[in-house]
Order: structure tokens, then C-alpha cells, then sequence
């Protein structure tokens, strides 16, 4: 069974994080704790394990050279190394609840909105940060991946969901328009939750993200617009069946994806129903291959307390093995302890374990590990990052105890 130990970072601001953790070419994990207050942005750290160091790298909000706005308090994207640099942006982390859904916030007298999400570039060598352009229309970077070699940028902004291209090295941001309705920001018909991940095919630089109904989206390196991949889709009918314009789950989206480099394809999970599945984008063919929830969730047959599914989802340092942190259902006196039947946003519906398990792509061998226990017996919750180090060490962010603090936590 694993056993997970907190790493203490010294910020009780912390808040949960989504994303936002990534195991660099130094040997270290780069990590954001956010925060929901106006006092201090979200902050960056490195964690150092040969030496067990924590180091305080930046304030977000500083380092986008801001004050006196709604702070930079979050990063919802993992970390994309080239060159000695980590590429990463910063979100909005204090929202207004509008009908029970997060909205950009009203930010009390004196502060100004929210300026928009930056497009980062942390220097390993010497821990300057660079400020590579801000998303326009004071939006949100909700997902973002790197194509390092090619130097381009992709994301998806919240709340309304613009797709952009950031050209790394010139510094400059082209806006293709929104990806799917209204985005977050809809009301009834024109709601769409929106995708969490994209996925670059280091072949050509085709950039592949999803929206609600299920369709598959194809940006071609530096063409003018995205198109719907035409071969499949993924409105399958094992993923469960959704209304795209309800809020609190993520329909037919992808939830997390990586690239296999062995098999030339996108292995991704879908959030609600802990599929996974293969999308060859040279066939365009998804091939769903078995769920990989944990085994109490499987035998019970029903989806995890998460709402919107779990982000922590990578490829090992053997770049064959996936790892993956989901739910596991508690139980009293033999029954499974239900949660809140639904909500209009990403949450924990209830209690639940968290479980580590792996899944060998070339064998197809799953394996559930079991619940991630701290020494005390308390489990850790709201886990939505991943990282693996070289040594096999697993790092995620959770709340480690019974309050909303977060912190980082290594998994053995």
C-alpha cells in the first residue's frame, strides 16, 4: 500500500491546484500552491529531494510585473521544459459563485479586474522568469502545452474559451476565437464545460484538443484556423451519457492526455468514467481499451467523487508507463458512502481514497496499487496533478489534512 509524507512549503495562503506540477532535467519538481486571496499571488516552488530543500521561486503576480488587480493566483497547466527553460502560464484563482458555478470575480473597491493570464518562461540556471505576452480579453489560461522544438504556445483561456497560439520566441499571441460556444461563461443552451488538455503531435505541430459533444479538434502547425477531425470522435457510449450544455461534469471531453512516442498516439482518460482510451491521429481512430479506476470503483460500477474526473494522469520515466490518481469509494458497515448526487462545478461530491495505479502500454498490464495513506491513516484529498521523478517517486499536490491548504506530497 503507498504511503504518502507532506513536504512542508511554508505558505498557509495555499489553495488547491489543478495541473501546475512537473519533474524537470535537474532533478527537481517544479510546483505552484495557488491561493484565494487578494494579499498574494500563487506562488512557485522547486523541490530538491537529494537534499530534501524547499525553495521559494516566485510570486506570480510579481513576476508578471502587476499590482493593485486581481492577482495572478493560480497556474491550471504543468510545466513544459526546452532548452533549459519551463514554460507554464498563470490563471485566475478567486472567482465570484454565480448559480452555483465559478465566475470571474468582483474584485472589492480599489482593485482592479483581472488582467489576464501570462505566458511564462522559468530560466532553470539562473531562476529569472520571463513574461512572454498576456491572453487578451482579461481571460484565464484554464490549458496549455508547449512545442518546444517549433517554439509555439497553445491554450485554451477561461471563462469563454479562445483558443491561442503564442509564438515563443517573437512574443506574440494570435487569437483563433473560441472553441466551443460560450464557454463556462454560458448560460442554458450556449454552456459548454471546457477541455482541460491539449496535445501536441511532435511529428508535424498539429495541436489536438476536444470540446463537450465529443468532436476532436485538429490545429495544423501555423494554419489559419483549427478544424473537427472528421474518422471518430468521443461520443462513446461507455463514457456515459451527457448534455453537453449542463454544467458540473465534462461530457464528452478528454480529461488529461500524454504522447506515446512508441505508438505514434494520444493516450488520454476520460474524466467521468475513467476510460482510456488510444487516438491515432494519422488514422483519426479512438480505440477505447479499459477503465482504469481504481478496482473498489470498478467493482461498485459507479464513477469517483470527483466531478469533473482526475488530471493526475502521466507517463513514467520509461516513457511506457502510465501513472494515474483517482478515487476509490469509502465504505460503512459494507456499503459504499454515496456523496452529493450532482453539482455545478469541478468538485469532491463526498469522501474518498485516493489510489495510485499504473498502467504498462506495451503489455496492457493495469495494476491498482491501493489507497495513498499519510503514516497517521488520514488520506490525502482534492489531488488533481501528477508527477513522476527519475526515481520512480510520485509527487502530487493535496490537501494533506482536514482544512482547504495544500501542499506537496510524495508518494512511495
Amino acid at each position: 500500500m503507498p504511503t504518502a509524507r507532506r513536504i512542508d512549503s511554508g505558505f498557509p495562503l495555499s489553495h488547491d491546484t489543478y495541473n501546475g506540477l512537473s519533474a524537470a532535467s535537474d532533478g527537481c519538481i517544479y510546483y505552484v500552491l495557488c491561493t484565494e486571496s487578494y494579499e498574494a499571488g500563487g506562488r512557485m516552488f522547486r523541490y530538491d529531494s537529494r537534499t530534501g530543500e524547499v525553495h521559494a521561486c516566485a510570486d506570480l503576480t510579481q513576476a508578471c510585473g502587476e499590482s493593485g488587480a486581481v492577482p495572478q493566483s493560480k497556474s491550471h497547466v504543468n510545466f513544459h521544459e526546452h532548452e533549459g527553460k519551463l514554460y507554464f502560464a498563470t490563471h485566475v484563482g478567486i472567482y465570484s459563485i454565480f448559480e452555483g458555478r465559478e465566475t470571474m470575480p468582483i474584485p472589492p473597491e480599489g482593485v482592479a479586474p483581472y488582467p489576464g493570464g501570462h505566458f511564462l518562461a522559468h530560466d532553470l540556471a539562473n531562476g529569472a522568469i520571463e513574461d512572454l505576452g498576456v491572453a487578451p480579453h482579461g481571460e484565464g489560461i484554464l490549458a496549455m502545452t508547449m512545442d518546444g522544438p517549433r517554439q509555439r504556445a497553445y491554450a485554451i483561456t477561461w471563462p469563454y474559451g479562445h483558443f491561442l497560439v503564442c509564438d515563443t520566441a517573437a512574443r506574440t499571441i494570435r487569437d483563433l476565437g473560441r472553441i466551443s460556444e460560450l464557454g463556462e461563461a454560458g448560460r442554458g443552451p450556449t454552456y459548454r464545460t471546457l477541455c482541460r488538455a491539449i496535445q501536441v503531435d511532435p511529428r508535424d505541430g498539429s495541436a489536438y484538443f476536444s470540446v463537450s459533444e465529443g468532436t476532436i479538434f485538429r490545429y495544423p502547425f501555423d494554419a489559419p484556423a483549427y478544424h473537427a477531425v472528421q474518422g471518430d470522435d468521443l461520443r462513446k457510449d461507455y463514457f456515459g451519457l451527457y448534455d453537453p450544455a449542463s454544467p458540473g461534469h465534462m461530457a464528452y471531453n478528454w480529461r488529461q492526455t500524454v504522447w506515446h512516442a512508441r505508438s505514434e498516439c494520444i493516450y488520454g482518460v476520460h474524466g467521468n468514467s475513467g476510460y482510456l482510451f488510444r487516438f491515432d491521429p494519422r488514422g483519426e481512430r479512438v480505440q477505447l481499451l479499459q477503465r482504469i479506476t481504481s478496482l473498489p470503483s470498478q467493482r461498485c460500477g459507479m464513477f469517483d467523487q470527483f466531478s469533473y474526473g482526475y488530471l493526475g494522469f502521466t507517463l513514467g520515466p520509461d516513457g511506457n508507463t502510465i501513472y494515474y490518481l483517482t478515487g476509490g469509494p469509502l465504505f460503512d458497515g459494507g456499503r459504499r458512502v454515496a456523496g452529493r448526487a450532482s453539482t455545478a462545478r469541478g468538485e469532491a461530491k463526498g469522501e474518498e481514497n485516493l489510489h495510485l495505479v499504473t498502467y504498462h502500454i506495451p503489455s496492457e498490464h493495469y495494476q491498482d496499487h491501493g489507497p495513498v495513506l499519510f503514516a497517521d491513516g488520514t488520506r490525502p484529498s482534492y489531488v488533481n496533478s501528477i508527477a513522476v521523478g527519475a526515481d520512480g517517486v510520485v509527487y502530487a499536490l493535496a490537501r494533506p489534512g482536514s482544512g482547504t491548504s495544500s501542499d506537496l506530497i510524495e508518494i512511495r
